[in-house]
C-alpha cells in the first residue's frame, strides 16, 4: 500500500466531514474532550489559545461558548477553515481561523498560553522529521512556562485489537469501508466511500503514525519541552464500537520551560 506523502493536502473536505461525522460533529463527545483539556491544563478563561491543527474548530467553538476569550485555529484545509469560520459567525462567536501549514505557521514566537492538537491530528506525515517539525513550531509559538496538549491513538489499543477491515453507515446514504494494515509504527489505511444516490466518492490512501510513550517523551524533549506527563487508555465515546483512532486515546501533556 502506497500513500503519497502529501496525502493530507485535499483529504480533510466535505467527504471527511461525512465519513467522520460521528466523531467531529458529535456534540457530547465534542464537549467530553473539551471538559478534559480543561481539566488537564487547568484553562482559564482570559488564556491565549491555539488549536492547532483544529479542522473546522470544534473545540475552540465549544470554549468559545464557555467564555474563553482569546482563540486561534489553525489548519491546512480552506474548507474547514471557511467552515468554522461560518459556524463561528451564525454564533456569534470570536475566533481567528486561520488557514496555514501547522510546521511554519508564520505566527510571532511566544504569543500562546496553551497550544493543542487534538482528537489525533498529529502523524500524518511518513517522514518523521516533519512532525517532529510540527512539535518544535508549537514550542515556538508557547510563551514561557507555556503548555500544550497532544489528543493521540492509543498505541496498546493499535497493536491489540484495531480490526484491519471495518465498515460503517455514516448517513442513510453513505457507507465507509477501511481495510488498515502496520508498517513498523506506521499504520496506513485505504478507505472507500460509496453513496447509494452518487456511486464512488472516494477511493483514497492515509496514514498516521503511532507514537509509544517512550518516543513521543523524547521526541518532545528534543525539542525543548519538559515536565512530560501522560494519560493512557482514554476512552471518550458511549458505545463500545470501532471509532478507529479515536476508540481509545493517550493524552499527553508537557509544557515550556519557564526560564
Amino acid at each position: 500500500m502506497k500513500v503519497k506523502k502529501d496525502w493530507w493536502k485535499n483529504f480533510f473536505n466535505e467527504i471527511y466531514l461525512t465519513t467522520d461525522a460521528r466523531s467531529i460533529f458529535n456534540t457530547s463527545l465534542t464537549q467530553k474532550e473539551v471538559n478534559l483539556l480543561e481539566d488537564l491544563l487547568g484553562l482559564n478563561k482570559n488564556e491565549r489559545i491555539l488549536d492547532l491543527c483544529g479542522g473546522y474548530g470544534r473545540h475552540s467553538l465549544e470554549l468559545a461558548k464557555r467564555g474563553y476569550r482569546d482563540l486561534t485555529v489553525l489548519d491546512y484545509s480552506d474548507y474547514q477553515i471557511k467552515l468554522g469560520q461560518r459556524l463561528a459567525k451564525q454564533s456569534y462567536l470570536d475566533i481567528t481561523f486561520l488557514c496555514r501549514d501547522a510546521r511554519a505557521s508564520k505566527l510571532r514566537g511566544g504569543t500562546y498560553s496553551t497550544v493543542f492538537i487534538m482528537a489525533n491530528s498529529f502523524g500524518y506525515f511518513l517522514d518523521d522529521r516533519q512532525n517532529i517539525r510540527i512539535l518544535s513550531e508549537a514550542h515556538r509559538l508557547l510563551q514561557k512556562g507555556g503548555k500544550l496538549l497532544l489528543d493521540l491513538v492509543d498505541p496498546h489499543y493499535v497493536k491489540k485489537k484495531l480490526k484491519p477491515l471495518s465498515w460503517h453507515e455514516a448517513t442513510k446514504d453513505v457507507i465507509v469501508c477501511r481495510r488498515r494494515h502496520m508498517e513498523g509504527d506506521v499504520i496506513k489505511a485505504r478507505e472507500i466511500v460509496l453513496c447509494k444516490r452518487r456511486g464512488l466518492l472516494r477511493d483514497g490512501l492515509y496514514c498516521i503514525r503511532i507514537y509509544d510513550k517512550g518516543k513521543i517523551k523524547n521526541l518532545l524533549g528534543r525539542v525543548g519541552f519538559k515536565g512530560i506527563s501522560i494519560k493512557k487508555d482514554i476512552s471518550l465515546h458511549t458505545r463500545k464500537k470501532d471509532y478507529g483512532f479515536l476508540t481509545s486515546r493517550m493524552i499527553v501533556t508537557a509544557s515550556k520551560a519557564k526560564s
